[in-house]
């Protein structure tokens, strides 16, 4: 059983959004933001007539942006207890996630090398390069979705479609971004990711496959002691 919800007190100021009702997109976004941050807990309880109050719309784009975020696994719904927030990665669950990138994300960056275009290899560059590491939640939410992006990147270069889709759903970084907020998480990634980038460029199949491997298995290193036994 999920816990019980945060009220409105507890999260601060009701919040209002700016345009008009119904707008699903944006009440999915603000309640990704609260669920990334932590500002509502993992594996408690969502009340969407808490929600619809504070941000002032009805009840059906509340709903609509809790089916998308369970879609992607950040909101889990149960019997009796509705919408809540997804429990953290326990150290089991972290163990086999890494295991499933380290099977396939080095592979997808050895094929990326040799089959990416020149176009699609300039936007990972471009990305990489304006992914700026940073101690302010905001900056780390942002670099968590731009990490997202950038092995969305190599991924979809590697022009296999079934190792591009199987990455995709495992939805990889809003879960990893969760356990920890540190500005070493985000440092040593970027400066990892520069190395990726450079053997990427460099169409070094051999050197991409052992960067991304590198990477996966520092970023395994950084969050480890921070999964529930």
């Amino acid at each position: 059983m999920c816990a019980a919800p945060t009220s409105e007190r507890e999260v601060g100021q009701v919040r209002r959004l700016q345009r008009a009702p119904g707008f699903a997109e944006e009440v999915f976004d603000i309640i990704r933001t609260d669920i990334m941050s932590l500002r509502i807990p993992p594996d408690t309880r969502i009340s969407i007539d808490s929600l619809a109050r504070e941000l002032g719309v009805s009840q059906t784009p509340i709903r609509e942006a809790l089916s998308m975020l369970e879609a992607i696994g950040l909101v889990t719904k149960r019997h009796y207890a509705g919408y809540c927030s997804a429990p953290q990665l326990n150290r089991r669950q972290l163990d086999e996630l890494y295991e499933m990138r380290l099977l396939m994300e080095p592979f997808a960056a050895r094929c990326a090398a040799e089959r990416m275009n020149d176009a699609d290899l300039a936007r990972v560059r471009a990305l990489a390069d304006s992914m700026e590491p940073g101690d302010t939640r905001h900056s780390y939410d942002r670099f968590a979705d731009q990490d997202a992006e950038l092995h969305n990147l190599i991924a979809h270069g590697s022009g296999n479609g079934i190792v591009e889709e199987s990455l995709a759903r495992l939805h990889v970084h809003l879960h990893i971004f969760r356990l920890r907020f540190h500005s070493e998480v985000t440092r040593e990634a970027f400066s990892e990711h520069a190395e990726l980038v450079i053997a990427l460029a460099a169409r070094d199949p051999a050197a991409a496959e052992a960067a991304m491997r590198a990477h996966i298995e520092k970023s395994y290193n950084r969050l480890m002691a921070f999964a529930s036994s």
